[in-house]
Order: structure tokens, then C-alpha cells, then sequence
């Protein structure tokens, strides 16, 4: 006899996960209510764990000063709201935020996971900036340290988190796979331009191929983002999508599958090379 969780689903069940796109801007207020009322019709979907886009804090559609001054740290209001968030609905969520710094020149790009009882189980800081196709991102972002990729997990699965531009360098989704991820959450904001649709859906299909684990990516709603959330299994099929709309979609994911893909495509235990930082 299977035990229930909170959520009345049984312990060996799928786990439902949601990317949840939308288009944040400068208001933290209705940032964070636009995260509340996604959350809870997620959660109202059966879902366990909510991915929401990055620079879901605050946005503005040019890096400057404002993005700075936005800036809060980990104990502000914005983690602090949506810890209150989670723990009412009982999920898991990851959100990008922008994260002050000491000295305060340039700030963090930063992803956050907190539980079902609101406390913060994972912190990952954008690696590589988007200092690419005409951006600068790096004027007002710092990089974050390199250490030792930090994982959670949901009912059993492990869960690794990335950003956006980290998706061009395979590297950081193989080390978060290294540390046991099954799942890889990548809140985004892919700017839209000539080919930049299509380098996203390659990228985050490749990422969940190579690595044989579920790639969940949450991106802006146009029309600055390309939109296109998706999650991609272990075998490089999209389960879930969204189009240009602000929405939520949702998958099932299980061990079983990703085990079930390593068994026919061996590649991880194949290699002949690791990572290193440079």
C-alpha cells in the first residue's frame, strides 16, 4: 500500500512540476502577486513544484542603475514573499531575483528555491553574463563564485538550478548532473532577435539529451522574451510547452523514466571527460 504525501498523491506517483511564464517588470508588489496567483492555480493543477522566470523580482527592459538599487538580499521581502507563498499552497518554488551585493557597484543575477514550510533550500548565482549579441550584462551584474553546485529535493527527486545564458556552456548543467540532479530548473529571460527562438528550444532540448534528465525552463512572455517555456524529458521530447502567453504548464516526471532513458542511452556513464573550472 502506497503512503500519501500532503498533496494525496502516493509516494511512487509522478511528480508534477510547472514552469510558470509571465513578463515581470518594475512593480515588486505586483511582481509578487502575479507569483501568488500562478502558484496557486499550479498548485490547484496538482503541481509539487512551481519554476518561475528569472529577474522575477524586478525587471527593467534596459540593465542600469534601477536594476542596483532593486536589489535585495536573501532575507528581504522579496524571498521572504514567496516563502509565505509556498508555505501556504505547500510547493516547492524557484524564482530568479536580483540579489545586492557587498559594495553595491554591480548586483547578482540569483535563482532561489524554497520548500512547502517556506525555508530556503537552494541559491544558485548566474555564471556566465550575457555579455553577448549586442548586451552587456556584466556593467551591472557580478558572476556568481564558482563552488559546489547546491541541490533539493521533491518527493525523492533531485533538483539542480541554472540561468538563461548558462545554457550555451554545457559544463554547468553536466556539474549539476554530477551532483545527482534529475531535474534542472532554468528560469531565463531569453531576448528575443534574429534565430534566438530557435538556439532556445535547441539548447534546452540538448541540455535535457545529453544529461538524460528533465530540463525545465521558465522564460519571460514576449515581447522581450521569446516565451516557449517548456519541459523537455531525459529523451529530448517537450512534455510541456507554452507559446507567447503569460501561462502555466505543467509535467509529470518520474525516476522511472530517467532510468528507463539511461538504460538504452548509457551516455553519462560512457564519458571519457569531467569538468573543470577554468
Amino acid at each position: 500500500m502506497s503512503t500519501l504525501t500532503s498533496h494525496g498523491a502516493a509516494e511512487d506517483s509522478p511528480v508534477a512540476i510547472a514552469v510558470a511564464q509571465f513578463a515581470p517588470g518594475s512593480d515588486k508588489e505586483e511582481n509578487l502577486e502575479t507569483i501568488r496567483d500562478m502558484a496557486t492555480t499550479a498548485v490547484a493543477r496538482g503541481a509539487e513544484l512551481v519554476i518561475f522566470p528569472e529577474y522575477s523580482s524586478f525587471f527593467a527592459p534596459k540593465l542600469d542603475r534601477a536594476t542596483v538599487e532593486a536589489a535585495e538580499s536573501l532575507d528581504g521581502p522579496f524571498v521572504a514573499g514567496i516563502a509565505a507563498i509556498a508555505k501556504v499552497l505547500g510547493v516547492h518554488i524557484v524564482a530568479g531575483m536580483v540579489e545586492e551585493t557587498v559594495g553595491g557597484d554591480r548586483v547578482y543575477n540569483a535563482v532561489v528555491a524554497v520548500d512547502p514550510e517556506g525555508s530556503r533550500v537552494a541559491v544558485y548565482r548566474k555564471l556566465h553574463l550575457y555579455d553577448a549579441f549586442g548586451q552587456r550584462e556584466s556593467e551591472w551584474i557580478a558572476p556568481g563564485a564558482i563552488e559546489r553546485p547546491e541541490v533539493f529535493e521533491v518527493r525523492g527527486l533531485k533538483v539542480g538550478l541554472q540561468t538563461c545564458y548558462d545554457l550555451r556552456f554545457p559544463e554547468v548543467t553536466r556539474r549539476l548532473v554530477d551532483e545527482g540532479a534529475d531535474i534542472v530548473a532554468c528560469p531565463s529571460e531569453w531576448v528575443r532577435g534574429p534565430l534566438k527562438e530557435q538556439h532556445w528550444r535547441t539548447l534546452v532540448t540538448a541540455r535535457a539529451l545529453e544529461n538524460t534528465v528533465y530540463l525545465a525552463a521558465a522564460d519571460h512572455a514576449p515581447p522581450i522574451g521569446v516565451g516557449n517555456s517548456m519541459v523537455v524529458d531525459p529523451m529530448g521530447v517537450e512534455v510541456a510547452t507554452i507559446g507567447e502567453t503569460s501561462d502555466i504548464a505543467l509535467a509529470w516526471v518520474t525516476k522511472e523514466r530517467i532510468e528507463s532513458v539511461r538504460s538504452v542511452n548509457p551516455s553519462l556513464t560512457g564519458r571519457r571527460f569531467g569538468v573543470h573550472e577554468r
